[in-house]
This record gives C-alpha cells, sequence and structure tokens, in this order.
C-alpha cells in the first residue's frame, strides 16, 4: 500500500479509474444481476471478473442441496457514508463484540468511531466498494419465517447455516475464495460469511492509498470527520489491513476467470 503518494484533488482521485473503485466512487467494474426469480427488481452487483468463480461455486453449492445467495455484494461509498453516518449518530444500534447495544452519549468520538468499526467499514474504505468481496448465506437452510441475522451463531455448528460453514471450508479456496475476517484480531469482529476473491482483493488491497481516501473523507459530511483524519493511520491498520493472512497470494483459482 502506498500511503504517500496519490493524486492533488478528489477530481483526480475520481478520474483515477482503479483510485474510484477503491473508494467505492464508481461501479464501472461490477456487475449486477437478480438472484431471486419472484424479484427481478432485487439485484445485487459483484465484480464482473469474479463472476465465473462465483457461478462455479453456486454451481458446487447446489450439487450438495445449499443454495447460495449474496447478503451484500458491491456497496458504493454513498451507501457505506449513510451506514456509517446513521450508526455515528444513533440513529441505527451500535454494538460491542458481545452484541450488546452502546450507550453513545457516554463515549468519545474515538470510542465510537472504533465501535463502529467493529462492524461497519470507513466509507472508502470498505471492502464491499471493491466488488469482489460479498457476504452469503443459504436462504434453504434458514427456519422457516426466520430472517438472516448475519450473526456469527448462525454459521457456528449449531446454526442454521452450520452446512454451508463446513461446504465452505472445503469448496471455497479452490475456486479463489477466501476469509478476511476468519477470526476476531483486534480489529473487525469475527464473519464466516465474508469472502473475498483473492487475485482481486490483493489487487485493491496493495493499491489502496491513506493520503487519497483522506482526501476523500475531507470532501464529504461524514460524522465525526476530525477524530477520523486525526486517526487515520492507526484505524486502517486496526481495521483495514488487520486481517487473515493467509490470502491465497500464490493460489490459482480452478475457474479460469479473468483476473485484473
Amino acid at each position: 500500500m502506498n500511503s504517500e503518494t496519490g493524486s492533488n484533488d478528489l477530481s483526480n482521485v475520481i478520474n483515477d479509474n482503479l483510485q474510484a473503485q477503491i473508494l467505492g466512487l464508481t461501479d464501472n467494474h461490477i456487475h449486477y444481476f437478480a438472484q431471486s426469480a419472484p424479484f427481478p427488481e432485487k439485484k445485487v452487483g459483484i465484480h464482473q471478473q469474479m463472476l465465473p468463480a462465483f457461478q462455479a461455486l453456486i454451481t458446487k453449492g447446489k450439487e450438495v442441496g445449499i443454495t447460495i445467495e449474496i447478503a451484500s455484494g458491491f456497496r458504493s461509498f454513498e451507501r457505506q457514508l449513510l451506514i456509517w453516518n446513521n450508526k455515528y449518530t444513533g440513529k441505527n444500534a451500535v454494538k460491542n463484540i458481545d452484541g450488546e447495544t452502546l450507550a453513545l452519549a457516554k463515549l468519545s468520538s474515538l470510542e465510537i468511531i472504533q465501535s463502529i468499526l467493529l462492524f461497519s467499514a470507513l466509507p472508502g474504505a470498505s471492502r464491499h466498494h471493491w466488488g469482489c468481496d460479498i457476504d452469503i448465506y443459504a436462504p434453504n437452510l434458514l427456519p422457516k419465517e426466520q430472517p438472516l441475522q448475519l450473526e456469527a451463531w448462525e454459521y457456528e455448528p449449531t446454526g442454521p447455516m452450520a452446512k454451508l460453514t463446513e461446504f465452505l471450508a472445503k469448496e471455497a479456496q479452490p475456486l479463489g475464495f477466501y476469509f478476511p475476517y476468519d477470526n476476531y484480531r483486534g480489529g473487525v469482529a469475527a464473519e464466516p460469511w465474508h469472502l473475498s476473491y483473492a487475485s482481486l482483493a490483493n489487487k485493491y488491497q496493495q493499491a489502496f492509498n491513506i493520503s487519497t481516501l483522506k482526501r476523500c473523507l475531507n470532501e464529504t459530511d461524514i460524522k465525526g470527520k476530525s477524530t477520523i483524519t486525526n486517526e487515520l493511520t492507526n484505524i486502517v491498520e486496526q481495521f483495514v489491513l488487520n486481517i487473515n493472512p493467509n490470502n491465497l497470494s500464490t493460489a490459482t483459482p480452478a475457474t479460469g476467470a479473468t483476473h485484473g
């Protein structure tokens, strides 16, 4: 990651296609599709170059009775900013590692930011901007009338997604996927539903630029801005780069997908 060089202003950032993709400022790398025939208007997006690998994963899932769908795929900067501001202002709940709702009035700005980052990424630093990171589940494994929570217990051996977890442990890596948040490392909480397509994700992470992110954030109405910009280096180290080191950097996906 280059944290010192970059464009001189946000207009140049946006004109740099790779940086725009990293920041979530464009979706020109995204393929949108409907997952459910009854709801064709509800579309999700993933990176165009990840599509063959994801389709292969779906096919393998069907062979063992698992219907794989995406709970969250591509997410734009604007969408991530809305999530962030709603949490920072208390409109949406902010929880600790034990799932307890926090009283934000009792926390400092930095404490609020760190608490949000446990479960929600900083706008411009979300792996979902890249399109090669997805949150997945199997709707056919959910008990009737039970909505998906995207909580760790659902993917544990006694949870409804246990069969999916077992399947992914065997089938994800050969197709080029890995789990960036396989364990809690003092940054982002463990996310057993979060898959990353390694060949693309590694490229984006290498190109991630702190200075570019800082300029982008300075041009937006993000809550907690002054604290964020002052603490940005520490935030990136703890919550962006602090991931599973087994990122399959030498792996060759088995699908024949074109990589960028």
